[in-house]
């Protein structure tokens, strides 16, 4: 995992995108947050050196993607892979994380600029399924209050970051905006993530961990 500056393309700029990797321990914390089992996809966006998908094989028994735009990066990934032994469980696809298929997730981990974040919201919310964990490093999301968040000192200062690492996660909701009817009633529900009014009421969607199409994953706490 890296931090990455722009959704663009390598040879549309002049300049080099700072590579700035994540500490294991924050990456094991990012994992441990996301709840990631042996049964999950753990997409990574922006790969770097491949160490969160390679993590989530080896500690945690998962399958990992990396997506990552550099080319070199993407081999380098490959062979890491292959020395811890778990080439097996993860790949490695060079492409562009504002375009790639990340539908079949149910963890994305990101260490990404606001400005691009911002850019993958919607992609979020309108492609990975309800349930799917999101686990950013250092940034959170307009708009979207995080499920969970928190701060880890590190054990020694890392490059680029210091001696504390900030975490948050959020756990994609179901759209259940609209009008409803049952039982003889009709109400209409407003929906921002995982907030939403029902008639006047407002309440929160306590999604599950679990991705399940078509099921709200959990439920709502009126406040």
């Amino acid at each position: 995992m890296r931090l990455s500056l722009t959704g663009v393309r390598a040879e549309e700029v002049e300049w080099q995108v700072p590579f700035i990797t994540t500490p294991e321990e924050v990456v094991e914390r990012m994992l441990e947050l996301a709840g990631t089992r042996a049964d999950d996809l753990v997409v990574d966006l922006g790969s770097g050196d491949g160490r969160i998908v390679i993590i989530a094989a080896r500690k945690f028994g998962a399958r990992g993607l990396g997506i990552e735009l550099d080319q070199r990066l993407v081999e380098k990934s490959r062979d890491n892979a292959r020395a811890a032994g778990v080439a097996d469980r993860v790949s490695f696809v060079q492409g562009d994380v504002l375009t790639a298929d990340i539908s079949k997730a149910s963890v994305v981990t990101v260490y990404l600029l606001p400005g691009l974040i911002g850019q993958l919201q919607q992609r979020f919310t309108g492609e990975l399924r309800p349930g799917t964990r999101i686990v950013s490093h250092a940034f959170g999301m307009t708009g979207w209050t995080p499920d969970r968040s928190g701060t880890i000192r590190l054990s020694k200062a890392h490059r680029g970051q210091g001696d504390e690492s900030r975490l948050f996660l959020w756990v994609v909701p179901a759209d259940v905006r609209g009008a409803w009817s049952g039982d003889g009633r009709r109400f209409s529900i407003e929906q921002n993530y995982q907030q939403i009014e029902v008639d006047g009421v407002r309440g929160t969607l306590r999604a599950t961990t679990s991705p399940g199409a078509g099921s709200a994953g959990g439920s709502m706490a009126t406040a």
